[in-house]
């Protein structure tokens, strides 16, 4: 996973805890809100100058949105696995369960 993917992650973590929706955030950030999504989906390269809008907004430092470990950032993954696998029907579900367990057991064969 990339930087902006990472930060654009946890971005949008902070922003959720606080119960805000990408429009607020933008408001009182000054950016519009369709530039968030993107950089919560990791698609824009923001500058230091819009970062510092989005530190500002969410009132939280610098150092927040950068992952200290990987326990952080197996845990952002996981939430965005969630959230995108939630919605799906039933077989859905299954099928991604099955495919996953079949990539996990090529990965252990690797080893």
């Amino acid at each position: 996973m990339n930087l902006p993917k990472i930060v654009g992650l946890k971005i949008k973590e902070i922003r959720k805890s606080k119960g805000w929706t990408q429009e607020q955030l933008a408001e009182t950030a000054s950016i519009h809100y369709s530039y968030i999504g993107g950089i919560e989906r990791g698609e824009r390269n923001i500058s230091l100058e819009t970062l510092q809008k989005i530190i500002d907004a969410l009132e939280v430092s610098a150092v927040e949105l950068f992952p200290a470990n990987t326990t952080i950032l197996k845990n952002e993954v996981l939430k965005e696995h969630i959230e995108m696998i939630s919605e799906r029907s039933i077989q859905d579900i299954e099928l991604i369960h099955r495919v996953s367990k079949d990539i996990l057991n090529a990965l252990d064969e690797t080893k």
